[in-house]
């Protein structure tokens, strides 16, 4: 088994948690998620914004120390550009030395508005407006961000539809599109809001996986180990992988078909990245 720590792959699992309950922050890094997302915005009520901004000061440094420690990114999900808390919140991120940054309602205008003030600290860009998706290309080559996240749930109420199924595949696959065109890793997933079924978080990690989406954002710890295994390869597609590995490298370039279907390089190079994520 790969001792390899979660930071040094890319995460497959992004927890909120608030940041007006800081006592559950060093929960969460505990909790095993690949990454950890403390939460300005949607989980802080507008009247509480400053004393959980101000609560977390003596705090965050140890917070990000312990994050290290194991191998948990460690992000914050500031309040968006439009907001009267944006400024606060990027002067806590500069005084805090934040390592990584949510956006939300990402766009080329509260890009801007992010680097204008950090210009440097990497960036997860979250689309969930029509804006968003409309600066889509933009967005994902901007210097900086380093992933996609999708907002699902946001994007439904400015789009005005009460699916979140098809009517937002067009989004999921531009989420992945524009992911791979721009060298960032593969996006990451909505929240299912579905605390406590199984089936439901298995059902919407799988249609993640399908679309080509690499991670999903999570809101409550229990989602952890689901999530963990739908992203993972099957046994079947692992022992698929394996054969078409070890048959290819028996053949030394010359053409072999497996379970009745040729294989030439991509399907070889699709064998071979399952296999090393089956290992890891």
């Amino acid at each position: 088994m790969s001792t390899t720590p979660a930071r040094a792959r890319v995460p497959r699992s992004y927890l909120f948690v608030p940041a007006s309950r800081p006592e559950r922050i060093g929960k969460a890094i505990a909790a095993g998620a690949d990454a950890v997302i403390v939460d300005l915005e949607d989980a802080v009520a507008p009247d509480a914004k400053t004393e959980a901004r101000n609560g977390m000061t003596a705090v965050w440094r140890s917070l990000q120390a312990q994050a290290d420690s194991a191998g948990v990114a460690l992000l914050l999900r500031v309040n968006g550009a439009d907001t009267a808390y944006f400024a606060d919140d990027l002067a806590f991120c500069q005084m805090q030395a934040v390592q990584a940054i949510v956006l939300p309602k990402a766009d080329k205008a509260s890009l801007a508005a992010l680097r204008a003030v950090l210009p440097d600290t990497p960036c997860h860009a979250l689309l969930e407006t029509a804006a968003g998706f409309v600066d889509l290309p933009d967005v994902a080559r901007a210097p900086g961000v380093t992933r996609l996240l999708f907002g699902s749930i946001d994007l439904m109420f400015d789009l005005d539809v009460v699916d979140d199924d098809l009517p937002l595949h067009a989004c999921r696959s531009a989420l992945v599109l524009h992911s791979r065109a721009a060298g960032l890793p593969a996006p990451v997933d909505g929240v299912c809001t579905a605390i406590g079924d199984a089936q439901a978080l298995a059902a919407d990690t799988l249609r993640g996986r399908r679309f080509g989406f690499g991670a999903k954002l999570l809101i409550h710890p229990n989602q952890i180990a689901g999530v963990h295994e739908a992203l993972a390869p099957s046994a079947a597609e692992v022992s698929w992988a394996r054969r078409v590995v070890e048959q290819a490298a028996a053949a030394q370039g010359a053409a072999i078909a497996v379970d009745g279907k040729m294989v030439d390089r991509p399907v070889l190079e699709r064998a071979q990245r399952i296999v090393e994520a089956a290992a890891s």
